[in-house]
């Protein structure tokens, strides 16, 4: 029966204004309330743990889809554990640690958490320390590495579709040498071996390059173009990031076919074949109200994202001398490179 309704909740999307209690972990360790600190205390309380930090893209957009389903069905604390720019494993262990503590003294109904590190972190070490469910969303891939599902554990697992993007790239460019450009981080990692899982069956051959800084960057794109075509992983962890310099280096450097699954990447991308975080948020959110319905989480089997969106950055395709199928072109979203 709460199958039923689960799944009907999830075809709904019920989007709604969001006005209510959030917290915020910051990189000092202290727990900081927001201006709106209004709760009704008849309502069930969700704590919310996001791996990264307020401003990430993919952070908003998970909680933006969220907020929209459990706004007014739900008091919400949210903890962000800011792990993108504080990446050393002592922060992520004790900020898991206080959300932790924050489950003990505040007893939440249910936890919502988005991305890897909260599930390696926080659900791993301590969901069989407390009587709560916990509804993961944006783990990348796969959820083999932290063996759930568990008796409180399910969740929504985050796919690129990856193949459909490399068809398409090798139609385009012509060609089957690629090269992959991302940050230097375990997410990055984990990404890359996955498109390569994928280029490996469509006879691609593809070379990692991760980079640490803008500078590495720059000189990683600027030799990428030798390539028949470029898969653009995340800028997030590249510690000096600057949007409008990036945006000016890909429309002066670029020479060749550029792709990615990343939505906040389009800035420097050619083409877009991106998910949507606030497909994880309401998933996570309309999980978590049949929870709190009564569902058992077993019940409610963990999923992946369905849904994806076309994107085009006209001035970079045209400076790659890319010709782009009508029909594509006609289905895509259109972003300009440069204001």
């Amino acid at each position: 029966m709460f199958g039923n309704r689960f799944l009907t909740r999830l075809m709904r999307g019920l989007l709604a204004a969001a006005s209510i209690f959030s917290v915020t972990l910051v990189p000092s360790m202290e727990l900081l309330a927001s201006d709106d600190q209004s709760t009704t205390g008849s309502l069930p309380k969700c704590l919310y743990v996001s791996s990264y930090h307020k401003g990430y893209d993919w952070s908003d957009g998970v909680e933006e889809g969220m907020r929209s389903v459990l706004a007014g069905r739900c008091e919400i604390m949210q903890l962000d554990m800011d792990t993108k720019r504080r990446k050393s494993t002592e922060h992520k262990q004790r900020v898991a640690e206080l959300a932790f503590d924050t489950i003990k003294t505040w007893k939440p109904d249910i936890v919502i958490t988005s991305d890897d590190n909260a599930a390696k972190y926080l659900i791993v070490p301590y969901h069989d320390k407390v009587d709560v469910p916990f509804v993961f969303s944006g783990i990348n891939w796969t959820v083999e590495e932290y063996g759930f599902p568990f008796n409180n554990v399910t969740g929504i697992v985050e796919v690129a579709p990856i193949e459909p993007m490399l068809s398409k790239a090798i139609s385009l460019s012509g060609g089957k040498r690629a090269i992959y450009l991302g940050a230097n981080t375990l997410t990055e990692g984990k990404n890359y071996q996955r498109i390569r899982s994928g280029a490996d069956k469509l006879g691609i051959e593809m070379e990692k390059v991760l980079v640490s800084d803008f500078n590495e960057w720059a000189l990683a794109f600027s030799d990428a173009q030798s390539a028949d075509f470029i898969v653009m992983g995340s800028n997030s962890g590249i510690v000096d990031w600057d949007e409008k310099r990036a945006q000016e280096y890909a429309l002066e450097h670029t020479a060749k076919l550029s792709v990615t699954n990343h939505g906040w990447m389009m800035d420097v991308t050619g083409l877009g074949f991106t998910k949507l975080p606030q497909e994880h948020g309401q998933w996570v959110a309309e999980a978590g109200l049949a929870i709190l319905s009564g569902a058992a989480v077993s019940n409610i089997p963990i999923a992946t994202n369905r849904k994806w969106e076309l994107w085009m950055n006209n001035e970079l395709v045209e400076s790659a001398n890319i010709s782009i199928p009508v029909n594509f072109s006609r289905r895509a979203k259109r972003l300009a490179a440069v204001d």
